[in-house]
């Protein structure tokens, strides 16, 4: 199968591509407003996603955990456990904290997007020491 391109629309006459609108909804829900990531973020997350599937399109159930992991990443520790519940407050520094031990997988890749594009929370930047060297 042919993986198709994502698409962010065109002076309101062409939609957004399914994989954008699926990650815009996992961001929302996860209490990140979408419009608070930068488009060229969300190209470049999703195209991530499409690196795990290289042979088809991610399903819809892979976006919520990357929106939620994404979201982690950018609102820091305290806002992210207010709007998402503790569980969710532990998966996610779970994931991060494995990131950190396997450098070459996507979540890492993820929290590298994070600290490059300067979204990331500077909670998250201390209680990790990170650091884009």
């Amino acid at each position: 199968m042919t993986r198709r391109n994502s698409s962010l629309g065109f002076l309101g006459r062409f939609g957004r591509s399914e994989d954008l609108r699926q990650l815009d909804a996992a961001l929302r829900a996860a209490d990140l407003h979408p419009a608070q990531v930068p488009e060229g973020v969300k190209l470049t997350v999703v195209n991530l996603m499409k690196d795990q599937w290289p042979h088809e399109e991610p399903p819809a159930e892979a976006y919520p955990p990357v929106g939620r992991f994404f979201a982690y990443c950018l609102i820091g520790p305290d806002l992210f456990r207010e709007a998402n519940g503790e569980q969710a407050l532990t998966d996610a520094e779970r994931r991060l904290e494995m990131a950190l031990d396997r450098e070459e997988s996507f979540d890492a890749q993820l929290v590298l997007l994070a600290l490059h594009s300067k979204l990331i929370s500077p909670k998250v930047v201390a209680k990790y020491d990170l650091s884009a060297e």
